[in-house]
């Protein structure tokens, strides 16, 4: 099967059109005649007009941006072009894709259907959702982005239902977005362009002059313990037993909790398999979605290895060679005679192989930027599990604003759901909170089994295409929207 670049062959390629409403962060219709609106830009008109299905089929990896060269023995090629970057709406869209678009959904129920038993069915940890799903609406991945001005944070912003999806208001919101962490592109010296920093050829065509990357990072602790909880949910008998397989798996702090019969015994569930608790599964699909929207847009789109992700944030064990750069206050354990036998850590010259990433400072000395659900942002883990379970429930909380729900359902039934859906009870946050005390008193350190902060090791660059590179060499090199690309936005 083969599409066309001729849209009018494909059935479905009118305009994206949207009605306005809660579930939306930006507003996508068709503007009245004479009016400013989404479609004003040729470019946001052109990428409104790519059918979904044909963009999918179609996209390809495009490594080779503006201006670059490479060297391939006889198919050696050298961009007679200037570099160039995107331009501010380039960037500002693929912003947008990265952030919040609105209000999810608590479709599910809230009793068991065989004997009426309630559930527990408040589960997320936000409301909002973004353009790729996250268990529990977790959504702890956030982005950087890099480009020839510098390295930049991007905060996630409350959805705007009522903004248009327009140029103007897609670029504001970006600056809005974009903290700037480096004023550099977030790179080793040239001289350290190979591994551990970089792997074989991407060195040659990543994070080069003019391009732009968006780079991941997960917070999974508060879905660790936000899991923790859903997990001990589940009805008698089917309560799991946590044990540490770190330490001969023993009981992770839960025997009172399987002596009283919260907990099953006989169903036992290692620390070790609980990982990241599926959290960064979000990271993945966003990035899929980014590159989805860059080929629309017809841009290049690189999905690769990043920067060892050690290196980019800074941890401890390559800072002295390659500097700080991202940042990130890292929490190294103190060495224990245990950690021969648990960890495999010999002497405590290297317990720096058990750091992990903890925080983000503000560059202005702020509130972090990213603060994991662990020390040194809390005291205890009992501190950090009160604190989620009053973001979840207390005053201000997820599940306390009536406002919200009363947006995401018709008439009533938001504050039907709030009254009827079940909470966690104390037992699941007693026991939870046991099981995370435990982790940090046995392992020093929160997690133990997975880091606070996941890095996926991969990042998309973005870039103008070298169109005269895939023509010369290639024979489905390029696409329409590729070709079409320069005409319709303005370059």
């Amino acid at each position: 099967m083969t599409f066309t670049d001729n849209q009018s062959e494909l059935p479905g390629t009118g305009e994206l059109s949207a009605t306005p409403g809660a579930g939306e962060q930006l507003a996508v219709q068709e503007p009245p005649p004479g009016t400013a609106g989404a479609t004003t830009h040729p470019g946001l008109a052109d990428l409104f007009g790519r059918p979904l299905l044909r963009t999918v089929w179609r996209r390809r990896t495009h490594r080779v941006s503006r201006g670059a060269k490479v060297s391939a023995g006889t198919m050696t090629y050298t961009s007679r072009n200037a570099v160039q970057p995107l331009s501010e709406l380039e960037e500002a869209v693929l912003i947008a894709i990265t952030g919040t678009t609105g209000l999810t959904m608590p479709d599910r129920p809230f009793e068991d259907p065989d004997d009426g038993t309630p559930i527990m069915s408040k589960p997320n940890l936000t409301m909002a959702g973004r353009t790729a799903g996250s268990p529990d609406n977790a959504q702890g991945t956030h982005f950087f982005l890099v480009n020839d001005t510098g390295t930049y944070f991007l905060r996630r912003l409350r959805p705007a239902p009522d903004e248009p999806f327009d140029a103007e208001t897609l670029v504001a919101r970006a600056h809005e977005a974009k903290v700037k962490i480096l004023d550099e592109r977030l790179d080793v010296k040239p001289n350290q362009r190979d591994f551990p920093a970089y792997l074989d050829s991407n060195r040659f065509l990543s994070n080069l002059p003019g391009t732009t990357l968006l780079f991941p990072v997960v917070d999974l602790s508060h879905q660790y313990v936000n899991a923790l909880m859903y997990l001990l949910t589940q009805p008698d008998g089917a309560r799991p037993t946590l044990v540490d397989d770190r330490n001969f798996y023993r009981p992770a702090g839960v025997r009172k909790w399987v002596k009283n019969g919260f907990l099953n015994g006989d169903l036992k569930l290692p620390l070790g398999a609980l990982g990241p608790m599926r959290t960064q599964i979000e990271a993945d699909l966003l990035l899929q979605n980014l590159m989805l929207t860059a080929e629309a847009m017809g841009l290049g789109a690189w999905i690769h290895a990043s920067i060892n992700p050690q290196i980019a944030l800074g941890d401890p064990k390559f800072s002295r060679a390659y500097g700080k750069m991202l940042g990130f206050d890292f929490v190294t354990p103190r060495w224990r005679l245990s950690d021969i036998w648990r960890w495999h850590i010999p002497l405590p010259k290297y317990a720096k192989v058990r750091s992990h990433p903890v925080r983000l400072p503000s560059p202005d000395g702020g509130a972090p930027l990213i603060a994991a659900a662990c020390p040194p942002t809390f005291g205890t883990m009992s501190e950090a599990v009160e604190t989620i379970i009053k973001e979840k429930f207390g005053p201000g909380g997820v599940y306390t604003d009536r406002d919200v729900f009363a947006r995401i359902y018709r008439e009533d039934y938001g504050q039907r759901y709030l009254t009827e859906a079940s909470e966690y009870e104390e037992r699941v946050i007693d026991c939870a909170r046991d099981i995370c005390e435990y982790i940090l008193r046995t392992h020093g350190r929160f997690p133990a089994h997975t880091d606070a902060i996941h890095v996926p090791g991969v990042w998309l660059q973005v870039h103008h295409v070298e169109n005269e590179y895939y023509e010369e060499f290639f024979t489905n090199g390029l696409t329409d929207a590729h070709r079409a690309h320069a005409g319709a936005w303005g370059h």
